[in-house]
């Protein structure tokens, strides 16, 4: 049964168009068993993240998954051009790939691995991660563990936080005179905090639904921690915004953003969205005093590193070229061992059936020697009686490819 990715990434989608297929994490489970129902699957595991989409299955109905992935959240979404679908080594490869940050908007970047780590974990939880996806993600984090042993892709690591107060620096000149606002506290939010703190931000006040995490996160860096609801009032005080929520709709609308312009006289805001869906509304961007960027903008922020790390990424890729071919190359031995399991179960079924005619002779008074010989022409005459008539057979039908297998799966010399 064929392995197969379909999914959408940030080379492939804009984010208007990623933002409305992704996965809310505490529905991941449910989603799961509907596309082992839904999308004929056997086996299957869902990634989501900002920058991608991602279902891996294993399946004999590979054209029911993307109608699936277009339709699953109740509006009907053109995935025609965006798509791509993978199956067999190619999909070994992206997930390879994936894993070791080679596909990542910021080329290297580490965080994907633990959210493949979280999507696999998600699915054993659900029960729709079988044996053939257990073998690919086990494989799969043990290549990403060898890129960056064997590889210098970390090195200087670099994240789409590192990307967005990079360009944060583009605004400002330097960062001791200024507040920065954070908005949630994952892994992108800490990394950002990490950032800013290192650079020297003046002040940072971290807002999260859970006031006790954000507490948590500010506790690290000497920051304000607020909860969710308390945006509004704190807004103003914010030179740099930085968000990255899982919420499913906008936590700074219009409305606040134009309250907090006006009490700053119209000073102005830096912001960056890094969140799919997005956080910071839309229409933001049309003020005069806010620059607005998304998580599609850090492009230009990205390209500069990539130039360093490409040939980093070219060995990681001949690495991972490597695993592949060892990984198909064991996957098709398994496909072998029912064959070689049935070939062994009817040659030990002919050995016991004339190992018990044989001491039924001895018994019977007959030599040792007749009952060896015996023993010795029928095993072999039984054991090569099938191949012989098959092999016959072929060469009657001019079937030479039969024959030469034959000669290689017996080790038979060629003829001099």
């Amino acid at each position: 049964m064929p392995l197969l990715v379909v999914g959408i990434n940030h080379r492939t989608a804009p984010l208007e168009i990623r933002e409305r297929v992704v996965f809310d994490p505490t529905r991941v489970a449910g989603a799961l068993a509907d596309l082992r129902r839904d999308g004929g699957t056997t086996e299957n595991l869902i990634v989501s993240t900002c920058n991608r989409t991602e279902l891996y299955c294993v399946t004999d109905a590979p054209d029911r998954l993307s109608s699936w992935l277009e339709t699953y959240h109740g509006h009907a979404v053109s995935l025609t051009q965006s798509l791509y679908e993978l199956a067999d080594d190619a999909a070994v490869e992206h997930a390879f790939a994936v894993a070791s940050g080679l596909d990542s908007l910021v080329i290297g970047e580490p965080q994907i691995l633990g959210q493949l780590k979280d999507a696999y974990r998600a699915a054993q939880e659900a029960g729709t991660a079988g044996p053939e996806l257990n073998r690919l993600f086990q494989a799969t984090f043990s290549v990403a563990k060898r890129v960056r042993t064997e590889t210098r892709i970390g090195a200087n690591a670099v994240s789409v936080a590192y990307a967005a107060v990079g360009l944060a620096r583009q605004i400002f000149a330097g960062f001791e005179n200024h507040t920065a606002l954070l908005i949630g506290a994952g892994e992108t939010i800490a990394l950002a905090a990490r950032h800013l703190h290192g650079q020297g931000i003046s002040r940072m006040i971290i807002a999260n639904r859970s006031l006790e995490r954000a507490q948590a996160l500010a506790g690290e860096f000497n920051a304000s921690a607020i909860a969710l609801e308390a945006l509004p009032s704190f807004l103003s005080q914010a030179d740099i915004v930085i968000s990255s929520t899982a919420s499913p709709e906008p936590v700074l609308l219009r409305s606040h953003v134009a309250a907090a312009l006006n009490a700053r006289r119209r000073k102005p805001m830096f912001m960056v969205d890094i969140a799919v869906p997005r956080d910071i509304e839309a229409s933001v961007a049309d003020f005069e005093d806010v620059y607005l960027y998304t998580i599609d903008d850090l492009q230009t922020v990205v390209d500069g590193n990539l130039a360093a790390r490409e040939q980093e990424a070219r060995e990681a890729r001949a690495l991972i070229r490597e695993e592949v071919a060892s990984f198909m190359a064991a996957q098709r031995g398994r496909e072998a061992v029912p064959t070689i399991r049935a070939m062994r179960d009817a040659a030990e079924t002919l050995r016991a059936q004339t190992l018990d005619q044989a001491r039924r002779m001895l018994h019977a008074g007959r030599s040792p020697d007749d009952v060896l010989a015996y023993l010795a022409d029928t095993l072999t005459h039984r054991l090569i009686h099938a191949p012989t008539h098959t092999l016959r057979e072929a060469g009657r039908a001019g079937d030479a490819a039969l024959v030469a297998a034959a000669r290689q799966i017996f080790q038979i010399d060629d003829e001099p």
